[in-house]
């Protein structure tokens, strides 16, 4: 991973969208600082589409939509994408499961969620469960004590073990049926809400992102970039970011931003 300083000037120049995954990219302490927030309006007043990249329920993502200074979400770890149309007063939402499945689905996993956690002692269901729509998010150190990593791939493959597609994020293990990920539900938003063919559009693109399951959007994007804590999973990434900032969290995000506009 190269530091900011080997990302090319005029490359930065052509960058055009900012996607950003949330927890420990975005947020610092399991808190989003004011710095970081200001850093994704300032970035969306200099003309650059914003769009968070999460793991997070649906529930939040409602609300992140249309109150933060973002152009879409996706969320689930591409459950959905959400945008809100502020001049028609819209929320456009879309699944890559429809109302039906997704209701099936959230039994199933309801009941994979009681038995990992009656297998792996010392995690929990996700405190923001309540609000998801399609997947099964299983805590290993936001409420709960850290778990060892031994534990968190106990948990993987307790998920894959009941034909679910698990990924592990810096907080939680995400599980879900279907092959759906971040890189397939974004290039879905682009194409269907922006107009914009992400795979010939990725060169002006930056994805900022902390963990194992950005690894799609770490591989896609020329331009991808961990903020430094990214380095707690070295050897655990399928695919290593391109850059890596100097700071963790949300202040690596302002140092991302900080860079991209320092040029424009």
């Amino acid at each position: 991973m190269l530091p900011l300083s080997g990302f090319p000037v005029e490359e930065r120049r052509s960058v055009r969208s900012v996607l950003c995954d949330i927890d420990d990219t975005l947020t610092t302490g399991g808190r989003l600082t004011a710095e970081a927030y200001a850093a994704m309006e300032r970035l969306e007043r200099a003309g650059l589409q914003v769009v968070p990249i999460t793991g997070r329920p649906a529930g939040w993502c409602d609300h992140i939509a249309r109150m933060w200074p973002v152009a879409a979400v996706v969320g689930e770890n591409g459950a959905f994408y959400f945008r809100y149309d502020r001049a028609a007063h819209v929320m456009r939402r879309a699944y890559a499961d429809d109302a039906a499945a997704r209701a099936a689905n959230r039994e199933r996993l309801r009941a994979i969620g009681a038995d990992i956690v009656r297998a792996v002692p010392g995690c929990a269901i996700a405190a923001d469960q309540h609000y998801r729509e399609s997947d099964l998010a299983i805590d290993y150190c936001e409420d709960v004590a850290r778990l060892p990593r031994e534990a968190v791939d106990r948990i993987v493959a307790l998920m894959q073990a009941r034909g679910l597609t698990a990924k592990v994020s810096s907080i939680h293990v995400n599980g879900w049926f279907g092959t759906y990920d971040k890189l397939a539900a974004t290039r879905r938003l682009m194409r269907e809400e922006f107009r914009a063919d992400l795979d010939a559009a990725r060169a002006t693109c930056v994805f900022v992102g902390d963990s194992p399951n950005d690894a799609p959007m770490f591989a896609f994007f020329p331009h991808s970039i961990g903020v430094a804590n990214i380095r707690e999973f070295a050897g655990r990434l399928a695919h290593e970011p391109r850059y890596v900032t100097a700071a963790a969290g949300g202040a690596g995000f302002r140092e991302v931003a900080d860079f991209l506009l320092a040029v424009r």
